[in-house]
């Protein structure tokens, strides 16, 4: 089942729940003058992603593309949106770009420099480089400043079918859910490095309102509480190991 709800100004979150892995996969998409849409889904979700997306606009209008780091459930469906959406263009960090997306994309890109501001009329996204938060070299985060939404990808985990927003804490969840075994394999997948808890301080600065996460229910609150407290989370779970 694929559900749409609106869990900012103008962000619906579309998601997919996989009941094979106990685990959403949420795609974010902004409408606005120029539509930007927040991860793709892999190719094998295009089709549903597609239909959902045309719940809330014409999904050739979108133009822009963007995610955190390349990986197929953030990146997988880019080729098959470049195609439905004509006039589209994938945004990413330079080394998403120079590492994987130069060459994986059907058509030119735009990279983004540290705090660089992509805006989409009256939205204003800046982004904010995160090597390896949640992992990868290449990631990075999107922080809307006039709503302030903070589009998260992994972080704050969470399995289950669970609901679209949560104005509770969200930290319980994201504990069990990385120490839990899910599919044969530990969620294990997020570095604690000895930078991480500086770039989650740095994210916490922003102030978000709205932490819109990639797996589980978008949190509305404290974001700089709640993303302070992520990193004793994390510490505290990858200590156990």
């Amino acid at each position: 089942m694929t559900t749409v709800n609106e869990i900012a100004p103008d962000i619906y979150r579309i998601s997919l729940f996989v009941p094979e892995i106990n685990l959403q996969f949420n795609q974010f998409l902004v409408n606005d003058e120029q539509p930007l849409l927040y991860h793709t889904g892999t190719r094998g979700m295009f089709a549903r992603v597609h239909e959902a997306v045309s719940r809330v606009i014409d999904p050739a209008q979108i133009r822009w593309i963007s995610a955190s780091h390349f990986e197929l459930d953030e990146w997988g469906a880019l080729n098959e949106w470049l195609e439905a959406a004509p006039h589209a263009q994938a945004t990413s960090s330079v080394l998403a770009a120079l590492l994987n997306l130069n060459d994986f994309a059907s058509r030119p890109l735009r990279s983004l420099d540290k705090e660089e501001v992509l805006t989409t009329g009256k939205y204003r996204f800046r982004f904010h480089p995160t090597p390896h938060l949640p992992h990868g070299w290449d990631a990075g985060v999107l922080f809307e400043e006039t709503e302030r939404t903070l589009l998260c990808s992994d972080l704050f985990h969470q399995v289950g079918n669970v609901e679209a927003l949560t104005e509770s804490e969200v930290l319980g969840r994201t504990r069990q859910a990385l120490l839990e075994y899910q599919a044969g394999f530990l969620m294990d997948y997020q570095p604690f490095t000895l930078q991480t808890q500086r770039l989650l301080e740095g994210l916490a600065a922003l102030q978000p309102k709205t932490l819109a996460a990639m797996h589980g229910s978008t949190f509305v609150g404290d974001g700089a509480c709640a993303l302070r407290d992520l990193a004793k989370v994390m510490k505290e779970v990858y200590q156990q190991r």
